[in-house]
């Protein structure tokens, strides 16, 4: 008896899942439906794939070699599946769509208008979050990601990535003056994040060190309110260039410090789990936003 997808995709997807319970509902099926999947896969190969245990899943070794063939399987379909509904007819249907607000404000929301001309019949449901999300609980097709990667459960596309500057209203430079070197930020007021930690430190030479930790005098939790408190005259503040291009041109918001800057390039990812239906709606979707990206991400 030979293996069908819909058994090499329940099995997949309880791995990228981490549950059969979540599986059956990423894939809107019934528990029992996906365990008996699991069975028949089980049977056929004549071998057992994970042991399943009240608290967790675990792969043996055997299913740990069948899940990259399962994968490859998939992927292969997947592939096909787009290239003809390409060739034959327009991606349409439902796409959700995550990313941090400050993202979907000056990246994703200016593109809208040109991807819905050309793919008019994808219904675009766009959600805005400042914090990672599990994809499956918030039924979200792709999430874009800015930053280094934690998830290996998702799979990854690389869209670009944008450089981090410090940068000051005029107005708060007039009143308080312009730091000269790094030292000098101790007297100035200093717009940081409340997460992750990692956001206060600023790429900026310090002695020997190639950051430097601020602490901040007021904390925001999205990058938009930073920047906005930035363009009030409220203090530094440090942001991606993706935020900003507009502020600089116009002159909004100035560069400081810029011969201690040590060059950080911010990655930005699209992540989604590697064996979705949807998987031509994200293909379009993050083809046209890596070409669309491509001349901003140097800023």
């Amino acid at each position: 008896m030979k293996i069908s997808l819909e058994e090499l995709l329940a099995f997949t997807t309880v791995i990228d899942s981490g549950s059969i319970t979540a599986a059956a509902e990423h894939l809107d099926q019934t528990v029992s439906g996906i365990s008996r999947a699991l069975g028949r896969l089980e049977t056929k190969l004549g071998t057992t794939l994970m042991r399943r245990t009240t608290r967790r899943l675990e792969l043996t070794e055997e299913g740990t070699v069948f899940l990259t063939h399962a994968r490859d399987i998939l992927a292969a379909v997947e592939s096909a599946e787009y290239q003809m509904t390409i060739r034959h007819q327009r991606p349409a249907g439902r796409l959700r769509v995550n990313a941090a607000s400050p993202f979907m404000l000056h990246v994703v929301v200016p593109m809208v208008g040109a991807f819905r001309e050309q793919f008019p019949e994808i219904e675009l449901e766009l959600h805005s979050s400042d914090n990672i999300i599990d994809l499956i609980e918030q039924r979200t097709d792709v999430a874009l990601r800015i930053g280094q990667l934690r998830d290996s459960t998702l799979h990854a596309r690389p869209l670009g990535c944008y450089r981090l500057r410090v940068l000051a209203a005029p107005s708060y430079l007039e009143a308080h003056g312009r730091p000269r070197k790094v030292a000098d930020l101790a007297r100035h007021s200093l717009i940081g994040f409340t997460q992750p930690e990692t956001l206060n430190q600023w790429p900026l030479r310090h002695g020997q060190d190639t950051s430097f930790e601020i602490v901040p005098t007021v904390k925001a939790s999205s990058g938009e309110t930073v920047r906005q408190l930035a363009l009030a005259g409220q203090g530094l503040a440090c942001l991606a260039d993706f935020m900003t291009q507009e502020d600089r041109h116009s002159g909004a918001l100035v560069q400081v410090l810029a011969k201690d800057t040590v060059e950080v390039l911010q990655p930005v990812h699209a992540v989604y789990y590697r064996n979705t239906p949807l998987s031509a709606r994200i293909q379009c979707f993050l083809d046209f936003l890596a070409e669309q990206m491509t001349p901003r991400t140097t800023g």
